[in-house]
């Protein structure tokens, strides 16, 4: 005789006794997600009508999505009871829509809309109501702002769940379907993730308030009690962005195979004639990677924090296609001003002041001792053995390379040296610590990071990144005249090119202007002008303001070893943190250590221009 199928209270039961994530369907659309033990839950009666409010309780680390009232009482009855043995208290988060929105109307301002809450009267209950209303009302809206009515428990038409449940407090959570356009069965994508993204904020602002007041939980902040499991859809889609973004590498592809016979070539016609630059043939057909990139769905990710990140990146990796798909043509410069920005004003101004603080001593010709690719190549060697010696999980490799211009360039875990290099020795450690120290190290920390997508990079990432590189130069004790006004005329001729200046017309801005020598001045000008117009060299400026700015602040450093990140994506990473979502570096940058590094560091800190770094 069979033994007789566990009930479902019995299964609820012994999956939190197990003490693993649950994800348990309960058929026909229903689900209890818990990701580990939690005071609170959110409830949403399934409704397929009520995609917002199932979206806002589905963000939540534990949620029911039930089919009924009935079926609701069931499963919450065990989990509640555990949850309040283990916690001392346990609150539900009832969240639904109203039927229509009845404030809206034809008017030449957006009016409010509704948002009806209740709760116990007891006062932990209400202090968590108070916490939810004070949430939304803060959020800055462009659109149209909640009209809070709280009503009374034993009034309220739509706190079923409350009455059957007079043992748990209930916050009961009902708001006007504002994201559905009047008249039709479509809705507004964009209010409609702002509306979850606010709801679901406010709920943990309620759970916070109400974890404070009842348990022992410590929380550095009310997102701590967000999601720590990645679930299965964000995993997919990760692994699929990253195909994409792996299937090319965009830098390469942008930048001339050609580079020394073309400086011949132009410096055989007296400097007059454009050079005819070479680029690899592209390795995808650019329509067909857009449309597995498009095809990637994020609509299951149950987390507004990381559908936000992944839509970032994915409009990032579209702009790269695109401008891939335009090599060579006007369309790439916009696509790439799209991508990088222009030159704003006040970067234009700070690059000038540089050029023009430093035109004398930046003219001075003299012939410091240079090294070869063999040397830099030794000395990348050395470097990476140390990161090694680190972390076995550090497995860069150096390629010694005919196909690029002279210098260095970074893709993914490799170290490309170009055999033209040829530089100042005392150069040569600044210059590592910004490709090694900076680009491989984030690249290998963010590889340990659950999430591929922290090695390819947060979308925007590449400022801050180059920001930090050129900072690392300054620790390392390499920031020289030469190279910040090398930095400086980056972003002159980028926003010349921007303007529509040929790459003739940059090259004498350079040479005859700025008073840089033919080949330095070919080199830079290949830069900006390579694939067509590409505006990134702008960035490296840019970036390094950025960053000194941050420090000046107060800002730490340490949240931008953790992967590819930008300022913006600060809090972000605070969140994903605050959740165990993160790791801690495997690898700390060894230039910070270098002698002198920790009193530069300091000088950043209490506030310096770009030009002080020179003489720090």
């Amino acid at each position: 005789m069979s033994p007789k199928p566990a009930s479902l209270p019995d299964r609820i039961s012994q999956a939190l006794d197990a003490g693993t994530p649950i994800r348990m369907d309960l058929g026909n659309g229903s689900r209890l997600h818990i990701d580990r033990p939690m005071p609170f839950l959110c409830v949403h009666l399934a409704r397929r009508s009520q995609p917002a409010a199932r979206d806002v309780a589905m963000a939540n680390a534990a949620y029911l999505v039930a089919r009924n009232l009935a079926e609701a009482v069931a499963v919450l009855r065990p989990v509640g009871a555990y949850m309040q043995a283990r916690f001392g208290a346990f609150l539900l988060l009832d969240i639904g829509e109203l039927a229509q929105d009845q404030l809206a109307k034809d008017s030449p301002y957006l009016p409010p809309f509704e948002l009806g809450l209740s709760a116990p009267d007891d006062a932990v209950a209400q202090a968590a109501l108070s916490a939810f209303a004070g949430s939304v009302e803060a959020v800055t809206n462009k659109f149209r702002v909640p009209r809070v009515v709280k009503h009374n428990l034993a009034q309220d038409i739509h706190a079923s769940l409350a009455r059957r449940l007079p043992m748990f407090p209930v916050l009961t959570v009902r708001f006007a379907p504002i994201y559905r356009v009047p008249g039709s069965r479509t809705f507004y994508p964009a209010l409609r993730e702002r509306v979850v993204a606010n709801l679901f904020d406010a709920g943990l602002q309620a759970a916070a308030n109400f974890a404070a007041a009842t348990t022992r939980l410590a929380l550095p902040s009310h997102r701590a009690l967000g999601r720590r499991v990645f679930i299965d859809a964000v995993s997919r889609a990760d692994r699929a962005m990253d195909e994409v973004a792996q299937s090319f590498d965009f830098l390469l592809a942008v930048t001339p195979i050609n580079a020394d016979a073309a400086w011949q070539q132009f410096k055989d016609g007296s400097y007059h004639r454009a050079p005819n630059f070479l680029y690899r043939p592209l390795t995808i057909a650019t329509d067909v990677q857009k449309k597995a990139l498009f095809s990637i769905s994020l609509d299951h990710f149950e987390d507004p924090v990381l559908t936000g990140l992944y839509r970032e990146k994915q409009q990032e990796l579209d702009l790269q296609l695109s401008m891939l798909a335009a090599r060579e043509s006007q369309r790439f410069i916009e696509f790439g001003r799209a991508l990088y920005g222009s030159v704003e004003p006040q970067l234009l101004a700070a690059a000038e002041d540089i050029l023009a603080a430093t035109s004398k001593t930046g003219r001075k010709q003299n012939e410091p001792d240079t090294a070869d690719h063999a040397f830099v190549e030794r000395k990348a060697q050395a470097m990476i053995a140390a990161y090694a010696g680190q972390s076995d999980a550090f497995t860069a490799t150096i390629e010694l390379r005919d196909d690029l211009p002279a210098g260095l360039m970074v893709t993914n875990g490799r170290l490309l040296i170009s055999r033209s290099t040829s530089m100042a020795r005392q150069r040569v450690e600044a210059l590592l610590s910004h490709e090694v120290g900076v680009h491989l190290l984030t690249y290998y920390n963010g590889s340990a990071q659950g999430l591929r997508l922290f090695r390819s990079g947060l979308a925007g990432y590449e400022g801050a990144q180059e920001g930090l590189a050129v900072l690392a130069e300054y620790l390392a004790g390499g920031m020289t005249t030469a190279r910040l006004r090398l930095i400086a005329a980056r972003v002159v001729a980028c926003a010349a090119m921007l303007d529509g200046a040929s790459f003739q017309d940059n090259f004498r801005l350079l040479t005859k202007e700025l008073g840089f020598a033919p080949q330095a001045a070919f080199n830079l000008a290949l830069r900006v002008h390579r694939g067509g117009g590409l505006a990134k060299d702008a960035i490296y400026l840019r970036g390094l303001l950025e960053i000194l700015k941050h420090l000046e602040s107060g800002g730490a450093l340490d949240p931008f070893w953790m992967g590819k990140i930008a300022a913006p994506h600060f809090a972000v990473m605070q969140e994903l943190n605050a959740r165990g979502l993160l790791k801690a570096p495997l690898l700390i940058p060894e230039f910070l250590s270098i002698k002198g590094a920790e009193e530069r560091l300091a000088k950043a800190r209490s506030g310096l221009a770009p030009i002080d770094l020179i003489a720090s």
